[in-house]
């Protein structure tokens, strides 16, 4: 069998307009779809070539491990990022070694400040590999500033953002003309080179060029906090003649005026990133079609039940059937049988409103997709974040379903019998939304009502110390022997379902897959050959 062939494929800036008919056609041909992106999940990369891939197509969606935050790997940023390229590549070569092409997709041009030369210095010495060139940023950048940016002699010098000051500022003073490429946090710095430079007043800012997110600015402007890292400082050579389509500051809230000269609000700039660090997909080109509620698909968030595929319902299986499109927690997403043609968006459990934002996006570019939460959706869940973001004017129009499922809670309840039926309440340990005050408030505040509790996420590799902390809070106002249920994995290959008091219980025995409950003075124990057995009683003595 001779291998496949690799292709590196360009994008252009963001347009879906912009890719070339070669990039489009090998896009459409190819056996696999691989794109980068940062742990939530989203690719622009993918959300340009979204409209020339077929159904059924393969995808590698590759997730880089550490973006602009810490790692604990033994080498540090760069040896995290190596071994993710190591990685990366031999995933690729597996289907060029079967016979399958390849498709790496790369936003602009694959061979200018792209993630896809990684791949090819490991994969062009074993495989045959084509670039298929594409428009940079900065040609982008200087048909949205609508001047040119050299002209004659001039010379014309493209500097990476994260430069030092102080060498940024003796390039800006060496060249004609300048494009600053990787802003996002780094703009504070740029801006103060410019200013070094003498370049400021000169300067151009241009974010998101020829998408319909467009913005161009005076360079100083800017928000230093609203920077995107898909934005470009430009520094034309020439004076710049004709009438520039900057924002207009009379406006109370920031308009974009486009390269056609058409208005539209902007929305606010999301955090840094990249290609494989960024915070949006593009998505298709309104100006392309018409866009009527017709033409959208759908967005049905479902709850898998806690564990177990026979507490999945019949209606979530028949979403997750009909759907083009599966979004999700990694973790989740797993548990999902794969089904031919249908594409999986796994990311990581910490980016619920981009992930939201991504399925909102494909069900506006008529995608039928579901949005998998394990348990209920409603519950801690996905359904909440969908919501949310779909109340952004952005998004309107498109259709948001919700499908109940099976909660951990009622699940461990049951392995013991009913610790839940008489009222309780349901409180998360996790302080990353809300402030720990707030948990320890609401916990206060039931158990002095006398209800039953669900704990959910009491703690993590983390959060060590709150399950701790909500025991002393408990003891406050509930009796050293009050039942304590300890759930662990419950419907999954490793459960564990242990009765505790709330003196006895042990915070190194929790951890994130394990759900509690605590009982109420009215919650009992039964020790019977068949096993402990707890409930709550319905009746209060009067």
């Amino acid at each position: 069998m001779s291998n496949g062939k690799l292709w590196g494929v360009g994008l252009g800036p963001g347009d879906p307009e912009l890719v070339t008919v070669k990039a489009a056609r090998v896009i459409a041909e190819a056996d696999v779809i691989a794109f980068h992106s940062a742990r939530h999940g989203r690719s622009i990369s993918r959300g340009i070539a979204a409209p020339y891939m077929r159904a059924g197509q393969l995808e590698e969606h590759l997730i880089y491990p550490v973006t602009t935050e810490t790692t604990d790997h033994p080498g540090g940023y760069q040896g995290a990022i190596d071994e993710f390229y190591e990685q990366a590549a031999e995933r690729l070569a597996i289907h060029l070694a079967a016979g399958r092409s390849v498709a790496l997709l790369a936003a602009g041009d694959p061979l200018f400040y792209s993630s896809y030369m990684h791949m090819h210095r490991r994969l062009a010495d074993r495989f045959e590999a084509e670039i298929i060139p594409g428009i940079t940023s900065v040609s982008a950048a200087s048909a949205a500033l609508g001047t040119p940016l050299v002209e004659g002699e001039q010379v014309l010098t493209v500097l990476p953002g994260t430069m030092p000051t102080d060498e940024l500022t003796r390039r800006l003073r060496d060249t004609d003309a300048a494009a600053i490429m990787k802003l996002g946090r780094t703009y504070p710095g740029v801006r103060q080179a410019l200013s070094d430079s003498g370049r400021l007043a000169d300067a151009y800012y241009i974010e998101r060029a020829s998408s319909t997110r467009q913005r161009v600015l005076a360079a100083d402007d800017v928000d230093d906090a609203d920077v995107p890292y898909f934005a470009i400082t430009v520094v034309p050579g020439p004076q710049p003649t004709t009438p520039l389509p900057l924002t207009n500051s009379e406006q109370g809230r920031s308009q974009t005026i486009g390269a056609q000269g058409a208005t539209e609000p902007s929305r606010s700039a999301e955090a840094a990133g990249s290609e494989s660090r960024s915070a949006q997909t593009v998505p298709f080109d309104s100006s392309r079609v018409e866009e009527t509620s017709s033409s959208f698909g759908e967005v049905v968030v479902v709850g898998l039940g806690p564990g177990s595929p026979d507490w999945t319902t019949p209606e979530v299986e028949r979403a997750l059937a009909e759907a083009t499109d599966l979004v999700g927690y990694t973790t989740y997403i797993n548990r999902v049988p794969s089904r031919p043609g249908q594409r999986r968006h796994a990311s990581d459990n910490r980016v619920e409103s981009e992930r939201a934002a991504m399925a909102l996006d494909l069900a506006k570019q008529g995608a039928k997709v579901v949005v998998v939460s394990s348990g209920d959706p409603g519950v801690f869940a996905m359904a909440a974040a969908v919501l949310e973001e779909s109340a952004d004017p952005h998004w309107h129009g498109v259709p948001v379903r919700v499908l109940p499922g099976l909660t951990a809670a009622n699940a461990v309840a049951s392995r013991v019998g009913a610790p839940l039926g008489h009222d309780y309440a349901v409180i998360s340990l996790s302080d990353r939304l809300k402030p720990w005050e707030v948990v320890t408030q609401r916990l206060s505040a039931v158990a002095a009502a006398d209800m039953a509790i669900a704990i959910y996420n009491p703690a993590s590799s983390q959060r060590t110390w709150q399950v701790a902390a909500m025991r002393d809070v408990l003891l406050e106002h509930r009796k050293p022997d009050t039942p304590v249920v300890l759930g662990r994995d419950v419907g999954g290959p490793t459960e564990s379902v242990r009765v505790v008091t709330l003196a006895e219980l042990e915070p190194a025995e929790v951890d994130m897959r394990t759900l509690l409950i605590i009982g109420a003075s009215t919650t009992a124990v039964i020790e019977s050959e068949q096993g402990t057995k707890v409930y709550t009683s319905r009746r209060y003595q009067r």
